[in-house]
């Protein structure tokens, strides 16, 4: 189903680019100002009209934490990385750092998104890898 134009981004279709290898967030056509997570109304000028924009991807490691007790679902897969990039375009996205050493963690690292490593999950989880590296998957 194709969004109507004008329409905000909804979860699902920030998602589902997610699952396909893309960040696609949303634009206010007034003011231009991103917003993530998709919002209804924009918080810069309160205009309802927005567009899909792509993000190129790239970032730096703004904060982060290393979980060593992870939720039962997850618990073979501690100790990892939960991170908040900014991205060049200047939004913040959560997601877990990859292909990397634990120590490696630092504020300002150079970030990049890769795709999940598994598509099917809900949501997907968002990852990044330091950028001076390339993808494995």
């Amino acid at each position: 189903m194709r969004a109507r134009p004008g329409a905000p981004l909804t979860i699902g279709e920030f998602f589902d680019g997610v699952r396909a290898g893309r960040l696609v967030v949303q634009r206010c056509a007034s003011c231009g100002e991103l917003a993530v997570p998709p919002k209804a109304v924009c918080p810069g000028c309160q205009a309802v009209v927005w567009e899909r924009v792509p993000l190129v991807g790239d970032g730096a490691l703004l904060s982060f934490t290393v979980i060593r007790v992870a939720p039962r679902h997850v618990a073979a897969e501690a100790p990892y990385i939960v991170a908040i990039a900014r991205m060049s375009e200047g939004v913040s996205l959560l997601g877990r750092m990859v292909d990397m050493a634990i120590d490696g963690a630092r504020v300002g690292l150079p970030v990049r998104f890769v795709p999940p490593a598994d598509a099917t999950a809900d949501p997907p989880v968002i990852a990044f890898r330091p950028r001076y590296m390339r993808s494995v998957r």
